[in-house]
């Protein structure tokens, strides 16, 4: 595959995940227009448009005319989301016929460097939002925003434009109303009566998580993500946070936090080496690092039957730093090989062994 080409599909990729997070006003008439025109395809008259500020509010909020018992809460029982996925499945199948024979290997470059990107980076920011608004098992209605993440429009966006492959002019014009839905607005909840609609969040905060080009949410200074309304979320390297993890991290806040997960952003956040000594643990033993030549492995107690051992990465960040980092481990070590080697699932003499980690 041709650099040239392999450029193309970067530029493609980084215009649908700017299109997937933007930050600007949703283009209400354009939004409006193209899925009225999708009501029409199943044989039903336009709705009327409930527009609000984010998914919180959809889901907690009542259209007008619409009983509290068929709100949006109750997405699961409503029928029109599978009708207009099986409108998607329909026209995704048509577009497949029209490709058969460039399948290899320029499509898989495609799903490799733009869908599967976009995909993934629209899970990691746009769900979690959704996810943390829904007081239903999320399973339940996941496959609805699925449909409506725009990655499976960019996939044959990008077989028409890399790889010149040729729809209908009916293909084109549902394909296209998509695609005007996915860049105009937020996420959309239809009924027969009513179609409500969120406005875009008014700021996004991510990081680069891969060389795929793949975003996750990440802000160390507050809210990662937000909307108009207030509703927003915190999160750190891609895992959803309470706000006192990002805002007023402290260790009496550490020691009392159930999940595991939360309890080593908090650390992080504040960094190891500082929570180490603000939280005083008692250090047990040091070793140079065999998996890591000229760095150390540090032993710290941690209390309730818990150790804390401190390494450094053995590969460069992005930013060209090695990352120091914490991992927990059974209080009964007093080795700090020993400990490195449980955590790869080694004793500590495979793990001298190791040339190098990363």
């Amino acid at each position: 595959m041709s650099v040239l080409v392999q450029r193309e599909a970067a530029k493609i990729r980084e215009q649908w995940l700017g299109w997937a997070l933007s930050t600007l006003p949703a283009d209400r008439p354009a939004a409006e227009a193209a899925i009225s025109e999708l009501y029409d395809l199943i044989g039903l008259a336009p709705p009327r448009f409930h527009w609000v500020l984010s998914p919180l509010a959809a889901l907690v909020t009542e259209p007008p005319g619409v009983p509290a018992r068929e709100s949006v809460a109750r997405l699961p029982g409503w029928p029109l989301p599978a009708r207009f996925s099986a409108l998607i499945v329909e026209l995704c199948y048509g577009l497949d016929r029209r490709v058969e024979g460039r399948r290899e290997p320029l499509e898989r470059l495609i799903r490799q460097e733009i869908r599967f990107p976009v995909s993934q980076s629209v899970s990691s920011s746009l769900l979690p939002p959704l996810q943390a608004a829904h007081d239903v098992p999320f399973y339940q209605v996941s496959r609805w925003y699925s449909r409506q993440a725009p990655s499976w429009v960019a996939h044959y966006d990008a077989l028409r434009r890399l790889a010149g492959v040729e729809f209908t002019a009916e293909q084109r014009r549902r394909l296209g109303l998509w695609e005007t839905v996915a860049r105009s607005c937020g996420w959309w909840w239809p009924r027969q009566d009513v179609c409500v609609v969120s406005e875009r969040p008014t700021f996004v905060h991510t990081e680069t998580a891969a060389d795929d080009g793949r975003v996750r949410l990440h802000h160390a200074d507050g809210p990662a993500i937000g909307y108009a309304d207030g509703w927003n979320l915190h999160s750190w390297h891609g895992t959803q946070v309470p706000a006192w993890v990002i805002e007023d991290p402290d260790v009496r806040r550490i020691a009392n936090e159930g999940n595991v997960e939360v309890r080593r952003c908090a650390i992080e956040r504040i960094g190891w080496a500082s929570y180490i000594e603000q939280a005083e643990l008692r250090l047990v033993s040091v070793a140079p690092d065999p998996g890591n030549p000229g760095f150390e492995l540090q032993l710290y107690d941690m209390r309730r039957e818990t150790g804390v051992l401190l390494a450094v990465n053995g590969s460069l960040e992005r930013d060209g730093h090695r990352r120091r980092y914490g991992l927990t481990v059974p209080g009964y070590f007093d080795d700090p090989i020993a400990a490195a080697g449980w955590t790869y699932g080694l004793s500590g003499e495979q793990y001298s062994l190791l040339l190098r980690r990363t």
